[in-house]
């Protein structure tokens, strides 16, 4: 008997990226996978070879890179690099629309050569976390909101962050919130990110100015949480082109101008029954259920062992200070932007609570594990939150760590963190962001040069 064809790879891609490539000739594939910071590593090749192989090769080391290129020793004790296999999710197929030639992005999974997960690989740790919740016969659904900056070209680090010129030849002006004014400053970037969103088959669910000079907010659809972090790993890509095009950067730092607020990254979280698609947090007559308030719970227990990934650079501590919009507690309560974690107003359906701590310059896939990892160790112990903040949160007593290195600390210690995100990933994780804030403390910044270097 004749073996079945093997089917063109091209059947198994989202009809977004077949509509792309309809009637042109594929040149190229991007093979991508996320690293520890979100940055996008793999491999290009020619579409004619990515047709005839099924994965390709790439050191296990890529996940020991700190932001700065530097290499992490393993905590195991191992730097022989072995090689992983990448396998292409060939759901996530998407268009390249700002190269010269007809190029695809997909994003590999990564599985040693023994068949099993990678643990470090940041897309494998989110779906570990999501496993556990499928065992209990639950499923997570997520909506991020994405805050971040255009900005004037900056090739001079030495140089302050400014805020880019609009299409009056003003720079952007802050506090501006809501205007439409503001976002068409700067609308032919916006156009070229819905243009670009749409070549890759993204749905945006709003656009808007935020409080910032030139800091924009993009919504997306709730949704799958390995899918929708795909998304974002996308869209941050997707941004940077479309500003590049029009003479400005975009950037997705927690604090990339002095005196402005910061960006971040909220995430609203339900959580629903697989066995009957209901909303766990809402009850038969409609009411909040004791399992919203066990999740709840867990963020405020466990959030301060992860902000180390929702906060993963020097930069992102900066965020975290009173009178800039960004909540430095871990208080609830009912549509009250003032508490780190916030209950929006909904129908029973739609139940669900938002976590404000998160920074933009989070990995995605990271930044989701860490906050439902809180949320399923809070309804796995059934405890209790606080009561509920009914006032000014901004004026309570911080319960967030100062720095990255506190931050680090409190990961360590705790173990049903660890636990849940993964003993080698964590060990990993810290081992890299140890590094990384080394690397800060040994720079002179030009506050010190200034106060400190003829008046002490």
């Amino acid at each position: 008997m004749n073996a079945s064809p093997k089917p063109d790879w091209k059947d198994l891609m989202p009809q977004a990226a077949r509509d792309y490539i309809a009637g042109r000739r594929l040149d190229e594939v991007e093979c991508i996978l996320a690293d520890i910071a979100g940055v996008a590593r793999g491999k290009a090749m020619p579409a004619s070879k990515f047709a005839k192989q099924e994965r390709f090769f790439l050191p296990n080391s890529i996940f020991l890179q700190t932001i700065t290129g530097e290499w992490t020793d393993n905590p195991s004790g191992a730097f022989t690099e072995p090689d992983m296999i990448l396998t292409p999710d060939y759901s996530t197929a998407t268009a390249a629309p700002w190269t010269a030639d007809v190029t695809l992005q997909v994003i590999h999974d990564a599985i040693d050569q023994q068949g099993n997960p990678v643990p470090t690989a940041p897309r494998n740790v989110l779906r570990r976390v999501l496993d556990l919740y499928a065992a209990e016969g639950w499923r997570p659904v997520v909506a991020p909101e994405m805050e971040f900056f255009l900005v004037a070209r900056n090739i001079d680090p030495n140089q302050p962050v400014i805020p880019p010129m609009g299409r009056s030849g003003r720079r952007a002006a802050g506090k501006q919130a809501y205007s439409m004014s503001a976002v068409d400053e700067y609308g032919k970037v916006i156009d070229d990110i819905y243009d670009f969103a749409e070549a890759q088959g993204f749905e945006i669910d709003g656009i808007l100015q935020e409080g910032g000079a030139g800091q924009i907010e993009i919504n997306l659809n709730h949704g799958d949480a390995v899918k929708l972090a795909d998304e974002i790993f996308f869209f941050k890509r997707l941004i940077r082109e479309a500003a590049l095009r029009h003479d400005c950067f975009a950037t997705f730092m927690a604090k990339p101008i002095e005196g402005e607020p910061g960006s971040a990254m909220h995430i609203h979280h339900s959580i629903t029954d697989m066995a009957t698609g209901q909303n766990i947090f809402s009850g038969p007559d409609g009411g909040e259920t004791p399992q919203f308030l066990h999740f709840i719970a867990g963020m405020q227990t466990y959030l301060p062992a992860v902000i180390a990934l929702l906060a993963p650079y020097v930069n992102s501590y900066r965020r975290y200070v009173p009178d800039f919009a960004a909540p430095i507690n871990l208080e609830w309560g009912r549509d009250n932007r003032t508490t780190g974690l916030r209950i929006p107003i909904s129908d029973p359906s739609g139940r669900r609570l938002e976590n404000r701590l998160a920074g933009m310059d989070c990995n995605p896939y990271l930044a989701f594990a860490a906050s439902l990892a809180c949320g399923y160790l809070g309804l796995k112990e059934g405890k209790m939150p606080r009561s509920e903040c009914l006032g000014d949160a901004y004026m309570s007593d911080t319960d967030l760590p100062y720095n990255l290195g506190d931050a680090l600390d409190l990961l360590a210690d705790c173990a049903p963190i660890r636990d849940v995100l993964g003993p080698e990933f964590c060990g990993v994780y810290e081992a890299v962001k140890r590094n990384e804030y080394k690397e800060f403390l040994q720079v002179i910044s030009p506050w010190e040069r200034e106060h400190l270097l003829l008046n002490v």
